[in-house]
């Protein structure tokens, strides 16, 4: 079945059987609002991640913004045939009512996996996979939405670790004044940028902040600021953050600056755009002077 038919099929308004559908061939990520399966196609034999939401949860996000309607994950990933975002083929409900995503299964690890193994690949190949999911957090803000959740976890490799590719927009919103009101406070609390933290007015400086946070890591596998899993940690992300220098000390003077202009927890003294973050460091080759 191709791309157009499996589309029709979702908006035909009939719901799907998952085990008749898919094999379930393993558990592969258990997340905050989802469960996400490899899987095998009945049907066409085909290797997928398959992505169901948990219900509740959905629904308690959905709630957040009343009098105004978030569009699905399904809604939001379905539209990007991006280099370095996740491809979703599909999206609909569940025979139990739970709504699922059927996307391509990468193979690779997951970005946090990498990081915290401290795996070898991404040596000197840091700068570009910061530049892949720039690339990547670019065409959602040029779709019009904002992802809320820029962090490693969200970032998964192709199987030959060549390529990172954005993932999850659980937590996505348009980019328009009604989804920016303050009082959201929603996202991975170590990439929180300040204004989110204390519930105020947003714009899509907050993925440049997050970004910055994640570009942050990948060069030195630490976090900017102390970690943890609470709102009270992210709390700090309001003091000047560690000089990257510290953790590494032959970092490229224009990476450090491109990047600490990111984090700048002063919104208005942040760096304006994604865009404008990937015209500091499209010319840089390596992340060490």
């Amino acid at each position: 079945m191709g791309f157009l038919d499996r589309l029709r099929e979702t908006f035909s308004g009939k719901k799907l059987d998952v085990r008749s559908r898919f094999e379930l061939l393993r558990e592969a990520i258990s997340g905050t609002m989802s469960k996400f399966y490899m899987a095998r196609d009945r049907h066409t034999g085909e290797i997928v991640g398959l992505k169901v939401l948990d219900l509740e949860k959905t629904a308690a996000f959905r709630a957040r913004f009343k009098g105004r309607r978030p569009p699905s994950e399904g809604e939001v990933a379905v539209r990007f045939d991006h280099p370095y975002i996740v491809k979703t083929f599909e999206y609909g409900r569940t025979t139990e009512g739970a709504e699922y995503l059927v996307m391509e299964y990468l193979g690779g690890p997951g970005m946090q996996f990498m990081l915290s193994t401290g795996d070898r690949r991404i040596e000197g190949n840091r700068v570009k996979f910061i530049r892949q999911a720039a690339e990547a957090i670019a065409a959602v803000h040029a779709a019009g939405f904002a992802h809320r959740d820029i962090c490693p976890r969200n970032l998964i490799f192709t199987e030959d670790c060549q390529t990172v590719r954005l993932t999850d927009f659980g937590l996505s919103i348009p980019a328009t004044p009604p989804f920016f009101l303050p009082g959201n406070r929603t996202g991975t609390p170590n990439y929180m940028a300040p204004e989110l933290v204390r519930r105020q007015a947003t714009d899509l400086r907050v993925d440049v902040f997050a970004l910055g946070v994640t570009a942050y890591q990948i060069c030195t596998c630490e976090l900017p600021w102390a970690s943890g899993d609470t709102g009270q940690v992210a709390m700090t992300h309001d003091r000047p953050p560690v000089d990257i220098r510290r953790y590494r000390p032959t970092i490229h003077d224009g990476l450090a600056r491109a990047i600490h202009a990111c984090i700048e927890p002063d919104v208005k003294k942040r760096c304006r755009s994604v865009e404008a973050f990937l015209q500091q460091i499209r010319s840089i080759e390596r992340e060490d002077g």
